[in-house]
C-alpha cells in the first residue's frame, strides 16, 4: 500500500487504533537521524541527507472524523483527504 502525501510517497503503513496514530514510511525502515514537529504537532522524521523517511499522524481518525481532511504542513501546507487514509487506517 503506498500513501501519497504532497509531494511525498510513504510505502509503509502502521496504523496504532488504540492510540490513534498512523505510522508512515518511505523505503527500507532505517532508524531516524532528526525529527520536526509540523504546525500541526505530527512528527516528520528524517534520515542523515535530510530526507522525509517518515511521518507519525496524531490522532488519524479522530481529526477525519471531525474535520473531514488532516493538514500537514510538509514543509508544504496539504490537506490529506479521507480517502488518502482509508486502506492505511484499517491496517491495524
Amino acid at each position: 500500500m503506498t500513501v501519497t502525501i504532497g509531494s511525498l510517497t510513504f510505502d509503509h503503513a502502521t496504523y496504532d487504533d488504540r492510540g490513534d496514530v498512523l505510522y508512515l514510511h518511505a523505503g527500507e525502515r532505517q532508524a531516524a537521524t532528526g525529527s520536526e514537529a509540523t504546525p500541526e504537532g505530527h512528527v516528520l522524521r528524517f534520515n542523515d541527507r535530510g530526507e522525509v523517511i517518515g511521518l507519525t499522524i496524531i490522532n488519524a481518525k479522530w481529526l477525519l472524523q471531525r474535520d473531514h481532511v488532516i493538514n500537514v504542513t510538509i514543509p508544504e501546507h496539504v490537506a490529506v483527504s479521507p480517502d488518502a487514509l482509508a486502506e492505511a487506517l484499517t491496517a491495524a
